[in-house]
C-alpha cells in the first residue's frame, strides 16, 4: 500500500489492526501486516504500541469499549431502577449476540485476543459489574429493590446472566428459545429484587 498522507494516529492503528486481525486471524497477523495496510514502517507502528501484545491489548480493549459506552448511557439514564436493569441486561446481551452473528470470525478472534488479555478483560468487567452497582444501589435509595450488598447483588446479577454474554455460549445464542429463556431469567431476578 502506497504511504497515507494522513497523520499516523492511534485510532488509525487500530482501525487497520482490526481488519488486518479480520482477514488473517490473531496466529497469522503482525505489526508487519498493520503497518503494510497503513502504508508506513512498522517501526512507526512501534512508536504508538511498545510491543506486539500492548497492540493486541489495545485493540481488544476498544472492541471491549464499544459495549461498555452503550451500558453507561443505559446507566446514567433517568429511567426507573428496574427498567434501566432490564434495558442494561438486554442491551449487554443483544451486543453480544450482534457481534457474533455479524462477524463470527472476528468475535472468535476477540475471544481468542480476550483470554491473551487478561487485565483488559478484568478491567472490563470490572466496569460492568460497577456499572450494574450503581443501578441496584440506585433502586435500593429509591426502595425499589431489597439488596443489602449492591455491588456484590451486582456481581450476582452479572453472574447469573453470564450464558447471555460470556463468548463461550454464543453457539447457544441463536437457538430457538434463547430470547424467552434470557426474558424468563431477567423476570426472575428483577422479582427477587423487588422489595
Amino acid at each position: 500500500m502506497a504511504p497515507s498522507s494522513e497523520p499516523l494516529t492511534t485510532e488509525r492503528i487500530l482501525v487497520a489492526t482490526e481488519e488486518v486481525l479480520r482477514r488473517h486471524g490473531p496466529a497469522k497477523a503482525t505489526v508487519v501486516d498493520v503497518a503494510r495496510a497503513l502504508g508506513v514502517s512498522h517501526g512507526s507502528v512501534y512508536r504508538h504500541f511498545r510491543t506486539k501484545t500492548a497492540l493486541r491489548e489495545a485493540v481488544t480493549k476498544r472492541w471491549l469499549d464499544r459495549t461498555t459506552e452503550a451500558l453507561a448511557a443505559i446507566t446514567a439514564a433517568d429511567a426507573d431502577p428496574e427498567t434501566r436493569l432490564r434495558e442494561w441486561l438486554a442491551t449487554l446481551f443483544a451486543a453480544k449476540r450482534r457481534k457474533a452473528g455479524i462477524d463470527p470470525e472476528l468475535f472468535a478472534t476477540y475471544g481468542l485476543l480476550a483470554q491473551e488479555s487478561g487485565d483488559v478483560v478484568d478491567a472490563h468487567l470490572v466496569e460492568l459489574t460497577d456499572q450494574l452497582t450503581g443501578i441496584v444501589r440506585e433502586g435500593v435509595a429509591r426502595g425499589v429493590f431489597a439488596a443489602p450488598d449492591p455491588a456484590v447483588t451486582a456481581s450476582a446479577l452479572f453472574q447469573a446472566t453470564g450464558r447471555f454474554h460470556d463468548p463461550g455460549y454464543a453457539k447457544e445464542w441463536e437457538k430457538p428459545g434463547a430470547q424467552g429463556d434470557f426474558e424468563a431469567l431477567v423476570d426472575l431476578l428483577v422479582r427477587g429484587l423487588r422489595t
